[in-house]
C-alpha cells in the first residue's frame, strides 16, 4: 500500500516571511499637550515656562514615547517645543513633534532603518498582512521602498496566500 505524502509546498518555496509587527515598540504612548503650560489658555509666557521645565518632574516619561503637541488655537514658538525636547529628552525612549499617529509612523521608521537589506538581497519575500498590534500604513509603504532595490519578488498576505506587489525582470 502505498502512502500519501504532504509536500509542504510553502516550506520549499524559499519565500521569506517578514512580519511588521516584530518591529512594533512595546514602549507607552503618551501624548504632552502643552496647553497645560499656556496663560488662559491662549498664552506661553517664556518666564513661567521655564520656571516650570526647571521644576516639572521629567522622570515620569522614563522610556516612555511622547507626541508632543498644542491642543489650543495658540501660537506656540518654536522654541517652546525645543526647550521641551531637551528636558524629557534624557527620559522618553522617543520624542516627536505631532500626534500619535506620528509618534507611531518615527518608530515604526527607526526600526526599519536597522534592518540590514543585504539579508534579503535576491530573496523572495512576503510582507506579512495581518498582526496582533496596529502596524501604520506607512510602514507598508516604507519597508516596500526599502526592500524594492534588493528582493527578488515582493508578496503581500501570508505565505499560503500572497498578492504580488513586484517582480525584479530578469536580465538577459
Amino acid at each position: 500500500m502505498e502512502e500519501d505524502i504532504i509536500i509542504n509546498k510553502v516550506a520549499s518555496s524559499g519565500l521569506i516571511s517578514f512580519d511588521l509587527e516584530e518591529l512594533y515598540h512595546q514602549g507607552e504612548r503618551v501624548v504632552y499637550d502643552l496647553k497645560d503650560n499656556l496663560f488662559m489658555g491662549m498664552i506661553l509666557k517664556e518666564k513661567d515656562f521655564r520656571e516650570f521645565l526647571k521644576n516639572h518632574d521629567w522622570s515620569q516619561y522614563e522610556g516612555k514615547n511622547v507626541a508632543v503637541i498644542c491642543s489650543e488655537d495658540a501660537v506656540i514658538p518654536t522654541w517652546a517645543y525645543m526647550l521641551l525636547t531637551l528636558k524629557m529628552q534624557d527620559f522618553a525612549n522617543c520624542i516627536v513633534f505631532g500626534d500619535l499617529k506620528a509618534l507611531e509612523d518615527k518608530l515604526f521608521y527607526e526600526a526599519l532603518a536597522k534592518i540590514n537589506l543585504e539579508d534579503y538581497r535576491g530573496a523572495k519575500v512576503v510582507i506579512k498582512g495581518c498582526s496582533k498590534v496596529p502596524v501604520p500604513t506607512s510602514a507598508y509603504v516604507e519597508i516596500t521602498r526599502l526592500f524594492k532595490p534588493y528582493v527578488q519578488s515582493l508578496m503581500f498576505g501570508e505565505p499560503c496566500s500572497t498578492v504580488p506587489l513586484y517582480k525584479k525582470a530578469m536580465v538577459r
